[in-house]
């Protein structure tokens, strides 16, 4: 069975997909069976795993409308396969931001992406969900299908507000429709140990999070801000670079950590 985990925020700009295609493509390497879920309508997870977003037949949209199911829409990068990082991408395009007035009127509205992941959760380990950065319906989709929550952030003051509302957001979720649903755990990313308040909220954050701070730490990496324009995650484009490397180290962390959970 399949570990679902939405990578959320409710900050913008934090890294939420660079950490999504990233993970999904380190965890391949390291030989795990990934499927990417793009639930936000700018579909850049979609483009940064090598889909072409403007010419998918079938994406999420039609997944949550029960038009299509997992297995007709997923689809692999032709830039990933034959190599290492391969995954199965469910994609998303401009389509998706009409599924939130659409799915007002339909029953088991927040459940639709559960029920479909039911049909597939056999054939994968990971199931990784790139959320919006609004607590809309799709990242209510999300959540509720979920074991838990990668949360990516960077190391400023106003991180730190952003996870106090998606805590209590989780919270809430966890309370009335999902009972599994937890924090995972907290990535630093975009880290740059040379600037002092960085460190000091990293510190804040393993003084009051604990063991929820992943050991693995993503550095600020210009070939991670590049690949996206190539199609490619990171961890493809440049593997020898400190960012593409220290995802790869996160992923075997992310399957450990998995494992000691049970």
């Amino acid at each position: 069975m399949a570990k679902i985990f939405c990578v959320a925020n409710q900050k913008g700009g934090v890294g939420k997909t660079t950490t999504t295609v990233n993970l999904a493509a380190g965890l391949a390497k390291v030989g795990q069976r990934v499927l990417m879920i793009d639930l936000d309508p700018q579909g850049n997870a979609t483009m940064g795993s090598g889909v072409d977003k403007r010419t998918l037949e079938l994406t999420v949209y039609d997944v949550l409308l029960e038009s299509a199911s997992i297995a007709e829409a997923r689809q692999r990068s032709d830039k990933l396969v034959g190599t290492d990082y391969s995954y199965d991408i469910l994609g998303a395009n401009r389509e998706l931001a009409g599924a939130e007035v659409e799915m007002v009127e339909l029953e088991r509205r927040e459940r639709r992406l559960k029920t479909a992941l039911a049909a597939v959760s056999t054939e994968y380990d990971f199931v990784l969900i790139d959320c919006p950065p609004s607590l809309s319906m799709l990242t209510l989709n999300g959540l509720c299908c979920a074991h838990g929550v990668i949360v990516p952030m960077q190391c400023e003051y106003f991180a730190l507000e952003g996870l106090t509302d998606l805590v209590n957001t989780i919270k809430q979720v966890k309370a009335n429709l999902n009972d599994d649903l937890q924090i995972i755990g907290l990535l630093r990313v975009m880290f740059d140990p040379r600037i002092t308040l960085q460190q000091q909220v990293s510190d804040q954050l393993k003084a009051h999070f604990g063991d929820k701070v992943f050991d693995s730490v993503i550095p600020r990496n210009v070939r991670l801000a590049e690949a996206p324009s190539y199609g490619l995650p990171g961890v493809v484009f440049d593997p020898a670079s400190k960012g593409a490397q220290a995802f790869v180290t996160f992923a075997q962390e992310m399957v450990q950590r998995i494992a000691a959970m049970g």
